[in-house]
């Protein structure tokens, strides 16, 4: 078969011209991101925790009253646009008078936007998802979660750990939540050296949102964490 041939039956079974057009569908999602939060000049901290979190718990209360220290400090925030966690930092920022930004994601189940947003951005792929929070953040707070949070919060630490950004504040809320995460990181992954014990040095643990927006103060106050990107 020559290359004309091969090329045809590629084109046949319909792979080139599928992949061809979610490649303008990708770069539109990047340009309306970019586009959206570069008018803005914000500092923006993204807010990362579960959708299933109910709005009478300890955690929601605190991501409101996260969402809204972070308001009267001076920043805006950014959450995934859903329920629980995302709702709350939400929902304290815009009642604060803030600048609340959904980056919301297509999901068959669970997402649904809160009302909570003064700007609203919607996703079709969680990679270009992450890429808007790491481009944009200037500090990551992170609540109790599942998996999603889980993805999030690695693709964070990687890029952090790997310098592909520079050091920004990495903040766990809720000690007894995160507490068996923490020992599995000094106790088999510092062990069986997957991580470096400086690694750890990259988080830091709290327990209210108070302790988590004077620790982010703090940063970048006296220069604890820079907030200049690299290569994003």
């Amino acid at each position: 078969m020559d290359r004309s041939d091969g090329m045809s039956l590629f084109n046949r079974n319909g792979f080139m011209p599928i992949d061809s057009w979610r490649v303008l569908r990708i770069m539109a999602e990047l340009v309306e991101s970019f586009d959206t939060l570069n008018e803005t000049k914000d500092m923006f901290v993204s807010v990362f925790g579960s959708a299933r979190t109910k709005n009478d718990s300890p955690d929601y209360l605190s991501a409101v009253e996260c969402g809204k220290l972070l308001v009267e400090n001076g920043y805006s925030v950014i959450t995934g646009g859903g329920g629980g966690i995302m709702e709350a930092a939400s929902k304290g920022a815009f009642e604060a008078g803030g600048n609340v930004v959904g980056l919301n994601i297509e999901l068959p189940m669970e997402q649904n936007p809160n009302k909570y947003q003064t700007q609203s951005l919607n996703f079709r792929y969680f990679f270009l998802r992450k890429v808007s929070f790491l481009k944009y953040s200037t500090a990551f707070i992170i609540y109790p979660g599942g998996f999603g949070t889980l993805d999030e919060l690695s693709e964070v630490l990687t890029m952090v750990q790997t310098n592909k950004i520079n050091m920004v504040p990495i903040i766990f809320v809720d000690s007894n939540y995160f507490k068996g995460l923490i020992d599995w990181f000094k106790d088999t992954m510092i062990k069986e050296n997957m991580i470096s014990p400086e690694d750890l040095d990259l988080i830091k643990l709290v327990d209210t949102a108070e302790e988590a927006v004077q620790y982010l103060c703090e940063c970048h106050r006296y220069g604890k964490r820079t907030t200049v990107k690299r290569f994003i």
